[in-house]
């Protein structure tokens, strides 16, 4: 587990804030090249870097195509400028591992990015990063479908009951609209939803922030939200480029959308 140090002195979870966006999808915008994800992400890296954010999330779909070395060095390049002391969780999308993961895919990714799974933690918040493409379509790497699913409910298990908040990033979204709607491209299917909802309800997960839908959407299922994020990348029907800021406090967890073109000067906690 990786951890950021955010105490106060009194030993208490001092307030922080942190941003995720989701979808930069070099060479998604257009076939000839990826010229407005460079401008639009090394914006957004800007703008992390002059927030200062306790980390910052991205969830999936880094690049159009898996094994395009261009669009994954763009998106590394990019991605280095961010600020020393800021980390970078990324989370694998469909388009990073494939929309059947194979384990072939799975390695490429762990070279390019880093680990499809893997918890991090600030004080008083656990953070769970799950590989949504193994929970959607596990057929052609079933038994790395089997340790992540038993991984989740051991990760879920030792952060229940310590106070803190336990928040789960994914790129697929349990469900855009209900937790009952039909299977989609968008979501999860109903049957491996199901289960998943009820683990995380089990386990008091309140929040979960994915992607993927290049539109931004919000629902719930009881204490559970999701919150499916909109593209730093392109966007699709109403959406619009733009990143999520998140404020965590001993009282909860508060989030809000931003275009790109109304960016806060700074964030108050």
């Amino acid at each position: 587990m990786v951890s950021t140090g955010l105490a106060r002195t009194d030993g208490a979870a001092a307030p922080f804030f942190f941003i995720q966006i989701s979808d930069p999808q070099f060479g998604f915008f257009s076939s000839d090249g990826f010229a407005q994800e460079t401008a639009n992400l090394e914006f957004a890296i800007a703008t992390v870097n002059r927030l200062r954010p306790a980390f910052l999330v991205a969830t999936g779909d880094l690049v159009n195509e898996a094994g395009n070395a261009g669009q994954v060095a763009e998106y590394r390049r990019i991605a280095s400028k961010l600020a020393p002391g800021i980390p970078l969780y990324n989370v694998a999308g469909n388009h990073d591992v494939g929309n059947a993961p194979t384990p072939e895919t799975l390695g490429a990714y762990a070279g390019r990015f880093g680990p499809d799974h893997y918890t991090f933690s600030a004080p008083g918040f656990v953070g769970i990063v799950v590989n949504s493409c193994l929970l959607v379509s596990p057929q052609e790497a079933p038994g790395q479908a089997r340790v992540q699913e038993a991984w989740l409910q051991a990760q879920l298990e030792k952060a229940r009951g310590d106070g803190s908040h336990v928040v789960v990033f994914s790129h697929h979204p349990p469900f855009i609209r209900d937790p009952l709607e039909r299977d989609e491209y968008v979501n999860i299917p109903r049957e491996t939803r199901g289960r998943l909802l009820e683990l995380f309800r089990k386990n008091g997960v309140r929040f979960v922030f994915a992607g993927h839908h290049h539109q931004n959407a919000v629902a719930r299922d009881g204490d559970i939200e999701v919150v499916t994020t909109g593209p730093i990348g392109r966007p699709l029907g109403e959406g619009r480029s733009g990143m999520r800021i998140v404020t965590v406090t001993d009282a909860g967890i508060t989030h809000r959308y931003y275009e790109l073109s109304e960016l806060p000067n700074r964030v108050v906690l």
